[in-house]
C-alpha cells in the first residue's frame, strides 16, 4: 500500500525555493525525456507516411523500425507520466514539457495564484493569478520572501 505524503495547500516563496532542488532534478528529466519523445513521435508518423501497404508484413521494410520506436515510445511515455506524478506528489504542477514550467500553488492578497519557476531560472521569482496566462506572470512584489529580497 502506497503511503500519502502531506504535502502543503499552499506554498511560501521560501518553501518553493527549498524545493528547487529536487525539482530542478525532476523537470531536467521531464524537458529531456519530452525532447527525445516529441522527436521520436515525428520519425514514427514520417515512417508511417512513408510506408506502403506490403503484400505481406515480412515485406515491409520498416516494420521492425517502427515496432522498435513504438515500444521504446511507450515505455518513455509511462516515465515522463512518472515524472509529472512525481511533481504533482509534491503539489507541484507541470505546465509546460518543453520549457519546464512548474507552478507552486500559493495565496497572494488572500487570493488564490501560483508561483511561476522556469527551468534555468536561479529562484522562484514570479507569480501570476489562477485565470491569467503563464505568459503573464509577474515579478514577486519586493519583500515576499526571496532570497534576494534578503541578499546585502
Amino acid at each position: 500500500m502506497k503511503t500519502q505524503v502531506a504535502r502543503p495547500q499552499e506554498f511560501t516563496v521560501a518553501g518553493a525555493n527549498r524545493t528547487l532542488p529536487l525539482v530542478k532534478v525532476i523537470v531536467t528529466d521531464i524537458v529531456a525525456l519530452y525532447r527525445d519523445v516529441s522527436e521520436r513521435k515525428e520519425r514514427l508518423e514520417s515512417l508511417r507516411k512513408r510506408r506502403s501497404k506490403p503484400a505481406k508484413r515480412s515485406d515491409d521494410p520498416y516494420r521492425e523500425e517502427v515496432d522498435q520506436i513504438r515500444q521504446g515510445l511507450e515505455k518513455d511515455v509511462e516515465r515522463l507520466q512518472s515524472f509529472v506524478d512525481e511533481l504533482s506528489e509534491l503539489g507541484i504542477a507541470l505546465k509546460d514539457p518543453s520549457d519546464g514550467l512548474v507552478d507552486f500553488p500559493t495565496v497572494m492578497d488572500g487570493a488564490p495564484a501560483f508561483l511561476c519557476w522556469k527551468l534555468g531560472e536561479p529562484e522562484v521569482a514570479f507569480w501570476h493569478r489562477p485565470d491569467a496566462a503563464v505568459t503573464n506572470r509577474q515579478p514577486l512584489p519586493p519583500g515576499s520572501g526571496r532570497p534576494t529580497d534578503h541578499a546585502v
